[in-house]
C-alpha cells in the first residue's frame, strides 16, 4: 500500500482536495491544543470541532471518528519529521556527519514534546491499519539512521555488523524520543544541548566498544 493510499483511511464527503487540505490542518492544530489540555478520551468532538474553528456538522465533513482526527494528528507529527530531517545529509560516511543527523533530531523532538507524547501514549487507540501506518512512519526515522551508519561502516568509520547497524538506529531513536517523554525529570540536568552531547558520547562508546 503507497503512502496516497494509507492516507485514505479517512474518508471525507467533500471533494476538493484543497479544501480538505486546508480544514484538516485546522483539525489537527485545534486537536493538539485539546489534547494536550484534558487529553485524547476527554475530548470530544463538539470540542474538537469548537477548538478547530467550526461546527460538528463541518467537522463530519472532513473525519468519521474521533479516532480519525488521532490519526490525522499523528500523519501530520510523521510528516513534518520527515520533512525537517530530509535535509540531513546521510552519504558522507564521517562520525561528524552521524553527530549532526543525532543533534537535528533530538532539537526536533525538543520543538515537538507535547505532540510526540500524545502520539505514543495514544497509539494504541488506531484501528489497526492506522497503527501499522504509524510503526512504518517510526521505521521510516529508524532507516535515516541505519543509512547514514551504514555509509559510516562502508567508509571505514565502523566497524559493526548489520544487525548491530539496525540495533544503533534504534537505539538513537528511541533516546530522542526519550527526551520527550522525561523532560519532566532530565530537564532539571540537562539542556537539550547536554542531553544531545551525553546521548550522542554515550551511543558512540557503545558502537565502537562493539568493534572491539
Amino acid at each position: 500500500m503507497t503512502e496516497r493510499n494509507e492516507k485514505i483511511l479517512v474518508k471525507s464527503s467533500v471533494k476538493d482536495e484543497g479544501l480538505i487540505e486546508i480544514r484538516r490542518r485546522q483539525i489537527v492544530e485545534g486537536a493538539l491544543k485539546l489534547f494536550k489540555e484534558k487529553g485524547f478520551h476527554r475530548a470530544t468532538t463538539r470540542e474538537i470541532a469548537k477548538a478547530a474553528g467550526f461546527s460538528i456538522g463541518t467537522l463530519y465533513e472532513y473525519i468519521r471518528t474521533k479516532e480519525d482526527v488521532l490519526y490525522l494528528v499523528c500523519d501530520n507529527i510523521y510528516h513534518q519529521v520527515i520533512q525537517r530531517l530530509s535535509h540531513i545529509s546521510t552519504s558522507s560516511g564521517t562520525i561528524e556527519e552521524l553527530k549532526e543527523a543525532i543533534k537535528q533530531y533530538f532539537l526536533l523532538i525538543d520543538s515537538m514534546v507535547d505532540e510526540f507524547t500524545i502520539m505514543y501514549q495514544e497509539t494504541k487507540t488506531l484501528p489497526k491499519d492506522a497503527q501499522s501506518y504509524v510503526l512504518k512512519k517510526e521505521l521510516e526515522m529508524v532507516a535515516l539512521f541505519e543509512k547514514i551508519l551504514t555509509a559510516c561502516v562502508k567508509s571505514g568509520s565502523l566497524k559493526v555488523s548489520d544487525k548491530e547497524v539496525f540495533l544503533a538506529a534504534n537505539h538513537i531513536v528511541v533516546q530522542g524520543q526519550a527526551w520527550a517523554f522525561r523532560k519532566w525529570a532530565l530537564h532539571k540536568h540537562f539542556t537539550i544541548k547536554d542531553y544531545t552531547d551525553a546521548q550522542t558520547k554515550m551511543c558512540l562508546s557503545g558502537i565502537l566498544h562493539s568493534e572491539e
